[in-house]
């Protein structure tokens, strides 16, 4: 498998370009396409791999036949531990392995086009200013925007007429406030902006925009882009509890 066969990146902004690609289908993989990443995971087959590539796309398939390979290789077998452990256990286990294939890439592109020891600096802070996929999948991330939120982020949150909760420039028509705008209300905006800036994505990681429409997942509280669970303002009105697709998937394992 040669995941860097496309294009090779070879500016700072570029590997971190495809750091952020590789991640985002890592990620879908482990939250959002659960159920199908557990199915395609059959301890039955061969030593497997999870792959994500800079389209945002991910893979599970053999590793590379050639020796050595093109891009440094992901954690081999990750199917065998599949039924020996609990199913959180072993994402939580995967999601670790996949941030280190990722940090491994990104520093392998690096060393390769030469980056000296101020883009290295660079690339490493622009990497780590994102939550790693492990704290993403266990809720790690959610709990360090928790500890820095004050009680009125709860105060800001809209709620739908059915319950969901939701957020965003989309969800105004559910909230409470007056639609005249007015000094005080520009501010309250501003304050949310920060409030909720450190929430993040359960499925794509990124930040809380207050121009984004925003839902959360009434088991696991975790707050997804709608367009990341194909979820419009208008779908959400009817919803009662939103399950997001981990959720949803979650079933006695055998």
């Amino acid at each position: 498998m040669d995941a860097g066969a496309q294009y090779n990146p070879r500016t700072v902004e570029e590997v971190f370009r495809d750091f952020k690609g590789r991640r985002t289908g890592m990620i879908k993989a482990l939250t959002t396409d659960v159920e199908e990443f557990y199915q395609q995971c059959d301890p039955e087959k061969e030593n497997l791999c999870l792959y994500g590539f800079p389209n945002e796309q991910w893979e599970v398939n053999l590793p590379a036949e050639e020796v050595p390979p093109e891009l440094p290789e992901p954690a081999l077998g990750i199917n065998f531990a599949r039924d020996g452990m609990q199913e959180k256990d072993w994402l939580s286990l995967v999601a670790v392995h996949s941030d280190a294939w990722l940090l491994a890439v990104a520093f392998y592109f690096g060393s390769r086009f030469g980056f000296d020891k101020a883009d290295r600096k660079r690339l490493f802070t622009m990497i780590n200013d994102l939550p790693t996929i492990f704290e993403i999948v266990t809720g790690g991330a959610k709990k360090q925007a928790k500890e820095k939120s004050t009680v009125s982020t709860h105060q800001s949150t809209n709620k739908s007429k059915s319950g969901t909760k939701v957020r965003g420039s989309e969800s105004s028509k559910y909230s409470n406030k007056p639609q005249a705008k007015d000094e005080d209300e520009g501010l309250d905006e501003e304050d949310d902006e920060e409030e909720h800036g450190e929430t993040l994505c359960g499925a794509c990681g990124e930040n809380y925009a207050s121009d984004e429409f925003w839902i959360c997942c009434d088991i696991c509280e975790k707050w997804f882009h709608g367009k990341c669970v194909k979820i419009t303002p208008a779908r959400a009105e009817h919803i009662k509890q939103y399950k997001c697709p981990s959720c949803s998937n979650k079933r006695a394992r055998p």
